[in-house]
């Protein structure tokens, strides 16, 4: 496999390479070294997005799309047809510095299929990030999978090297993951999870005695959840996803919806794959880490699934319309966090602007606040700025009413100095 020529073999294995969504790459930070080459900010590199929302800004690739195993829902499936190539861990330190060095990319993220054993695929891709540590004294970014069922040593050594390490626990329960990918026990991904999240805090632990002590994978955790090749519930996920965030500490779960890429009748038979459900439950995955709200609030038995219909904010708004509206001069920074249409930056811009000044609606714009949505749940001074009874029905009309302006979904400018619009939520995940 590695007689193709490299630019095939390229062509080959990036390709593969795009249905793992979980490469963001924020959070780590490395100053450059002398003699070193690149760093990391904290605040993230910088990210491109093609059409379909995937990030490209890294060097993503995989280091061999042969594998051992045989999930059903996966491109690279032992059974499926399709050209194999394979790199070497020479080959891919190579082309991440040139990449890095044209300025084609600002890190590499590396995953890849199993070949020959878990341990040995560990072993290749720990290899790679080595030769960039230390022999090419590379400071850019590095995210590495985990590969399930790798021995517990190999586990540790990848987080030296790595800013960030990842292990997709693909499916959401234990039943799904043994129908669909019964090579991997759901014990041979969570265990590497729970090793690794120990191994975080005792790296924080440590470093706060002294800043010399050594880093483990200071950007963090990560994973990846299938939307839609299985019938679990959106809350079956959400709640898994919250346990993800408390138990084990993980910086971010990422939901790809299920694309059919193989023929095989344990899989759902899918025209378009379920974009909108992604998109709700990543709605939901930023109630639960930004906005101080739990999993069963969002949904319980008699509301297992996101409605496709609103956000997950301006749904429970609505069964809750009790509590509303709210006024802006006096609600807690929590209370306004739960308002449709205010998001985290607009809330503490309240929470400032009203210590000086009596906040109406002309200030409130002023604020950047957008009340599209947030007008019907708010008072200003005494005054309900909704104009229409707060009822239910009254209001779904209302909220359901296409915008006046068309949806602005461009990729943001750098330096832009005007908030952004309700419409760019999918890109800011403000809510």
């Amino acid at each position: 496999m590695t007689a193709l020529p490299l630019e095939q073999r390229l062509e080959i294995l990036a390709d593969s390479a795009k249905y793992d969504v979980s490469c963001s790459s924020s959070g780590s930070s490395r100053t450059a070294r002398p003699g070193g080459l690149g760093n990391t900010a904290s605040g993230g590199i910088c990210h491109t997005w093609t059409a379909d929302g995937r990030c490209i800004s890294l060097f993503k690739i995989l280091l061999t799309n042969v594998c051992m195993y045989d999930c059903a829902y996966c491109l690279n499936r032992r059974s499926n047809d399709i050209p194999r190539a394979t790199f070497t861990p020479d080959e891919i330190v190579a082309l991440t510095m040139n990449f890095y060095r044209r300025n084609y990319i600002e890190g590499l993220f590396l995953s890849t299929g199993v070949i020959r054993s878990a341990d040995y695929t560990m072993e290749l891709l720990i290899d790679v990030a080595r030769r960039l540590r230390e022999q090419e004294r590379f400071n850019g970014y590095i995210h590495l999978k985990l590969v399930p069922g790798a021995d517990p040593l190999l586990v540790a050594q990848a987080g030296r090297y790595a800013d960030r390490v990842s292990i997709n626990i693909e499916l959401p329960t234990r039943h799904s993951l043994a129908l669909l990918a019964p090579d991997k026990p759901r014990e041979s991904v969570i265990n590497p999870m729970r090793q690794v999240s120990g191994l975080i805090v005792e790296s924080r632990a440590n470093r706060k005695e002294s800043p010399r002590a050594s880093r483990f994978a200071p950007a963090g955790q990560s994973t990846q959840l299938i939307v839609g090749a299985t019938p679990e519930s959106d809350r079956e996920i959400i709640t898994l996803t919250e346990g993800l965030y408390k138990r084990l500490e993980l910086k971010r779960v990422y939901y790809s919806a299920f694309v059919p890429v193989s023929d095989d009748n344990r899989l759902p038979t899918l025209a378009p794959p379920p974009l909108l459900r992604e998109h709700r439950l990543y709605q939901a995955d930023w109630l639960l880490r930004f906005y101080g709200f739990a999993a069963h609030e969002l949904l319980d038995d008699e509301r297992p699934n996101l409605d496709m219909r609103f956000d997950p904010k301006s749904d429970w708004a609505l069964r809750h319309l009790e509590l509303f509206p709210v006024e802006v001069n006096r609600a807690e920074y929590e209370v306004l966090l739960r308002v449709p249409g205010i998001g985290v930056r607009s809330a503490q811009r309240i929470v400032q602007a009203r210590r000086v000044t009596r906040l109406g609606e002309a200030e409130l714009k002023k604020l950047g606040v957008v009340l599209r949505r947030a007008r019907y749940f708010l008072t200003a001074g005494g005054r309900y700025l909704g104009g229409i009874r707060l009822d239910g029905p009254r209001l779904m009309e209302r909220l359901l009413a296409p915008a006046r302006r068309p949806a602005r979904l461009d990729q943001l400018e750098l330096f832009a100095t005007t908030p952004a619009p309700a419409d760019a939520s999918a890109l800011t995940g403000e809510l």
